[in-house]
């Protein structure tokens, strides 16, 4: 069975990155399908599972490959723009994990949002912390471009995501 759980976080983190490179640039913060493949493997693979797959796929980026958005790879695009969102998908694993663990997977549509405003809030503090305060930008403003473009999108991903994985379960499993 450990064998198989690691072919499929293997075959996942190579479902983020096919993800990560579906994009359309917004500025700083570009548009993809992160988010849907964050969800999706999580929805399939449950949160242990699921979380390894993304920490696996934060190691592939971390190495050099060029596995995020924009084909991009190394350290410096987690220490960038956009690093507190990438650190954030791991946050949203973990959470979800943890949230179907001691509450059962009968909610998991709520747990997938609920990690979903972590990862914001982890993307949003690191764009303020480290790149809004040599603007003067406030907390409201980074909230703003930031979050509230992609609330409705990323909302739709979830929820598709969510239909995807109710319906792909008896093929993973």
């Amino acid at each position: 069975m450990k064998a198989r759980n690691m072919a499929q976080c293997a075959l996942f983190a190579a479902l983020l990155t096919l993800c990560g490179w579906i994009s359309v640039p917004m500025g700083d913060i570009a548009f993809t399908l992160q988010t849907f493949g964050i969800f999706l493997t999580l929805g399939l693979l449950g949160g242990k599972w699921g979380s390894a797959a993304i920490l696996v796929y934060l190691c592939l980026g971390i190495a050099g490959l060029p596995v995020f958005s924009g084909f991009q790879g190394g350290l410096g695009v987690l220490l960038g723009v956009t690093g507190g969102f990438l650190w954030g998908f791991l946050l949203c694993g973990l959470s979800y994990w943890l949230l179907s663990s001691a509450f059962g997977k009968k909610w998991s549509l709520l747990w997938a949002a609920v990690s979903m405003v972590l990862c914001y809030g982890c993307g949003c503090i690191w764009y303020y912390a480290v790149f809004a305060g040599a603007s003067d930008l406030g907390l409201g403003a980074v909230i703003l471009k930031c979050v509230v473009p992609y609330l409705l999108p990323d909302a739709l991903k979830i929820y598709l995501s969510w239909q995807l994985s109710r319906r792909l379960m008896r093929y993973i499993k």
